[in-house]
């Protein structure tokens, strides 16, 4: 396992590259060119700069978190053509800094959505939290009228200056289906796909954050069964899956030991997180430890270990704690203890191994 820490860059990070070399086992980075819009492609200067940015304190640049997908790729537009091919020689130049992976998402409008940023916990520190009631009784047009005339309104990710945006891309997506998004999904692989391996970059999908639908948009990334259907979409190693255990907990029939013992082999990126799901499908985010939420992160850990995993991992989002003022879910300290506890389960998997073979 190579663990890897998201970082938004200089000035829009407030952990620094000199923090995260001092957490025990980090060798990379999870990084993007966040100024990039989606559709964009990257210029190789920035895409060196950050190389020399980086190189320095000795962590590479093997992941990229994310390369964004136009939304004319997954409304299946006749556009679309244009931006694979911005894509395809985005990927050209990530190559030249040996990048490996791409974690990507195929969700429409969003990526992933909270009610709440910092909502608190017993004990004072405060997590993302995502209340299921209020977004499931909302009308987004009708949402998106309000926080015109009241920004108080507002939720996540829903400033007002992003109102013309969201509103034009739930019209979009109006008569958009799962099925017409599992055959752009399937269009989108078979352009990219032969580029990945000839470059040697998986691309990895991450799973809908939540994992069903909301505001009527189709989500696709859900389930075992879904992930099954995506990597036999394009069978091939290169078509893989970013496996985030606590966007795929929020469904209480996910089994994600189950599926890392089942898909192994194409998960080259773990997000490895997790999360308090309440009875009314509410859910909060929490510490790392197993025993603080819902989700069995030693069962997670040891069914990559059984895997003999040798892919990326990285904590995932973390609490904000110890008066930290960092991005919401993205501080320095919940992040590098949740890299000490799965190090922990990772050594003691390790060291019952050695034993049971007598080395």
């Amino acid at each position: 396992m190579k663990m890897v820490f998201r970082w938004y860059g200089e000035g829009n990070d407030s952990v620094t590259l000199q923090q995260i070399i001092q957490i025990p086992g980090v060798e990379g980075i999870a990084w993007s060119l966040h100024d990039e819009l989606p559709g964009d492609e990257w210029p190789l200067e920035k895409i060196q700069a950050l190389q020399e940015q980086v190189a320095p304190y000795g962590l590479h640049l093997d992941v990229v978190e994310s390369v964004n997908i136009h939304e004319d790729i997954k409304l299946g537009l006749p556009t679309r053509d244009g931006y694979i091919e911005n894509y395809k020689r985005t990927l050209e130049k990530l190559a030249t800094v040996g990048v490996k992976t791409i974690c990507y998402n195929f969700m429409p409008v969003f990526d992933w959505v909270r009610t709440e940023l910092f909502r608190e916990l017993e004990d004072g520190s405060t997590a993302l939290f995502f209340e299921k009631s209020r977004v499931d009784q909302m009308d987004p047009l009708e949402l998106v009228r309000k926080i015109a005339i009241n920004p108080d309104y507002s939720m996540p990710g829903w400033e007002p200056e992003r109102l013309a945006h969201l509103s034009a891309s739930f019209e979009a997506y109006r008569e958009v289906t799962e099925a017409d998004l599992w055959e752009n999904l399937r269009y989108f692989l078979e352009a990219i796909i032969p580029t990945a391996e000839r470059l040697d970059i998986k691309m990895a999908i991450h799973p809908d954050d939540p994992p069903y639908s909301i505001f009527g948009l189709p989500r696709i990334i859900t389930t075992r069964d879904n992930i099954r259907r995506l990597l036999t979409l394009v069978d091939n190693p290169y078509n893989c899956v970013t496996l985030c255990s606590g966007s795929l907990s929020a469904r209480p029939d996910n089994d994600i030991a189950a599926m890392v013992r089942e898909f192994g082999d194409r998960i080259p990126f773990a997000h490895i997180r997790n999360i308090r799901l309440y009875d009314n499908g509410d859910f909060i985010e929490t510490s790392h430890r197993a025993q603080d939420g819902t989700v069995d992160i030693c069962d997670i850990v040891a069914a990559y270990h059984e895997q003999g995993y040798t892919g990326y991992a990285r904590p995932d989002h973390g609490r904000h704690i110890w008066d930290e003022e960092c991005r919401p879910g993205y501080g320095l300290y919940d992040r590098a203890m949740g890299i000490m506890y799965l190090w922990g389960i990772w050594d003691s998997l390790q060291r019952q191994s050695i034993g049971r073979h007598g080395a």
